[in-house]
């Protein structure tokens, strides 16, 4: 019976993905298609691009899904140091890519890749080995919890760096929320965060940028066309949905209004042409997403893949929350996509390779099951 519910429950889950992706791929086209025919001279550039993303997180999957889990365990201190690696390279010079002043792309022979979705992929897999290693330290503050958090102080300063504000504050939330679930000393944990909303005013009041976002978030109509510009556009593509939509393919607001319309605002398009209900509904699968990916996790008895099952899923929930919120107005513009969802090649592989992960997790642990049980019916018959 457990058995069955385990798969059961891994079915549901990849068809929530499955599903999450197929409306990605539906909204792309129709809020890239303009954009694209009028830049690019092909309406389904961005389509095309997201599909070879597709293909190659389908090969991740396989590949991470067939790999010995121990073997995972084994390497993910070498993969994570390899993906630092990978981030730092996107400060030097022809390798590294400088997109409205952020350095978060690294190029090589006319394909773009961005290391930071495969940091938070590593990161999450490396922590979670760490905390299952060290599940009977967490309670002491310098052998367990103490290196844990120079672990994500550190990777938080690189995203930073580049810099990747949004990206950070979500891999600190993740992180966060996982040493909870681990059971970290609660006094361990209101330290780290009162020491953490200081620091992250420091941050913003050093670059003038994210100051200015700070005040177009408290009143975007102090600059329509300026820094208020994006936001406005945004809650007029949600507002402009009503309870139904615009319909299909029929948004307006992609027509060179609403600024990253495929990227970081696809959710406004989505809002406008499909309205509350279907915003409704897409935020309804998420919280399914949610709610189905930890229920997998209580099932799974190795630390470890409880760790980082558990962490993928709230990883991906907590960027899908910022996303929502930020498209929505309620909170200032952070650069983070939609999981699943918004156009990039590297998130998407990314995070259907981690799905790869789960899967193997969930593989393992009943034939770990099912290994006991033969064992312990061997024993029985024996005896």
């Amino acid at each position: 019976m457990r058995q069955h519910s385990s798969y059961s429950l891994l079915y549901i889950f990849i068809s929530i993905i499955m599903t999450c992706v197929i409306i990605g791929l539906l909204f792309i086209y129709s809020s890239s298609s303009i954009y694209a025919f009028e830049r690019l001279g092909s309406s389904d550039y961005y389509l095309r691009k997201q599909l070879i993303g597709l293909v190659l997180g389908g090969v991740a999957l396989l590949i991470l899904r067939f790999l010995p889990l121990p073997f995972i365990k084994r390497i993910s201190p070498w993969v994570f140091c390899a993906t630092m690696a990978l981030t730092v390279l996107t400060f030097i010079p022809g390798i590294g890519q400088s997109v409205h002043g952020s350095h978060r792309w690294i190029s090589f022979a006319g394909f773009g890749f961005q290391p930071s979705e495969a940091l938070k992929m590593s990161f999450i897999v490396y922590l979670s080995y760490l905390l299952a290693k060290k599940q009977y330290k967490v309670s002491s503050f310098t052998q367990g919890y103490l290196p844990l958090m120079s672990i994500v102080g550190v990777t938080s300063l690189l995203l930073l760096k580049q810099p990747d504000f949004g990206q950070a504050v979500t891999l600190c939330l993740t992180a966060f929320l996982l040493f909870f679930v681990a059971q970290c000393q609660t006094k361990h944990l209101v330290l780290t965060l009162s020491s953490i909303v200081p620091l992250m005013g420091i941050l913003i009041y050093m670059k003038p940028y994210r100051i200015r976002r700070v005040l177009t978030f408290l009143n975007p109509w102090d600059d329509p066309h300026g820094s208020g510009f994006q936001i406005i556009q945004s809650l007029i593509a949600i507002g402009s949905g009503n309870i139904t939509g615009v319909g299909i393919a029929q948004s307006k607001q992609k027509f060179f209004y609403l600024p990253m319309q495929h990227t970081d605002f696809i959710f406004s398009i989505i809002a406008e042409e499909t309205g509350f209900i279907g915003s409704f509904l897409l935020v309804s699968l998420f919280i399914l997403f949610l709610y189905t990916g930890l229920k997998i996790a209580t099932t799974l008895r190795d630390p470890f893949s409880y760790y980082v099952t558990t962490g993928y899923v709230l990883l991906i929930t907590i960027q899908t929350l910022l996303n929502i919120c930020v498209a929505s107005g309620l909170l200032p513009t952070k650069g983070l996509a939609l999981p699943f969802i918004s156009y990039g090649n590297s998130g998407l592989l990314c995070n259907i390779g981690m799905i790869g992960i789960i899967i193997n997790c969930v593989y393992s642990n009943e034939e770990h099951i099912h290994n006991s049980r033969v064992i312990a019916t061997n024993k029985e018959h024996y005896s």
